[in-house]
């Protein structure tokens, strides 16, 4: 009989379980999974094969899911594949979000993970913007106005800068809401 050898490494998380092992129930996978995906992307190893769904299975979720088998074609087998992976979710997370009719799921758009890294990096412009309004009002308080006609650029833009990052995150929050209601009396 050969037992597949496994490679264990302990690591001192820092304050960061929570963190992962949320992430990793969010995504439906297990931690060691969520860990080698850091760590091969560390190392710059991102084309590494992808594991199959046997190590993908969390330990614990909540609320608690089953296993299901389901019979497809190679071509359907393939197809979910693909538009798992491209969505940058593990095939039984993404069959959930097309059952609840996840908008972004269903039309193909963008990645997933590509949208959500474009949400971050808004945010982190609006922490920037909110800063920087934090010291237009101290310079202004202080009757400095020379320095705070500097921030008029961005006093010109901010309007529409906020209004993008809103629609960014009202699309990204639409992913999350079925499009259809699930049928009460199925």
């Amino acid at each position: 009989m050969n037992a597949p050898t496994h490679e264990f490494v302990s690591v001192d998380m820092r304050g960061l379980k929570a963190a992962l092992v949320a992430r990793a129930q969010a995504e439906r996978v297990s931690v060691s999974v969520v860990v080698r995906r850091a760590v091969g992307r560390e190392l710059a190893l991102v084309d590494a094969p992808r594991e199959p769904d046997a190590v993908e299975r969390p330990a614990v979720v909540w609320p608690p899911t089953v296993k299901l088998s389901i019979r497809l074609t190679s071509a359907e087998a393939e197809q979910l594949a693909v538009g798992a992976q491209r969505a940058g979710l593990s095939r039984g997370a993404y069959l959930a979000g097309l059952l609840a009719g996840a908008p972004s799921l269903e039309d193909g758009s963008a990645s997933r993970p590509e949208r959500l890294a474009a949400l971050s990096a808004s945010c982190a412009e609006l922490s920037t913007l909110s800063r920087n309004l934090h010291h237009l009002t101290a310079l202004l308080r202080q009757g400095q106005v020379r320095p705070a006609l500097e921030y008029r650029a961005m006093l010109d833009t901010i309007g529409g800068d906020v209004r993008q990052h809103l629609q960014m995150a009202a699309s990204l929050l639409a992913e999350l809401r079925p499009l259809r209601r699930p049928d009460a009396n199925a």
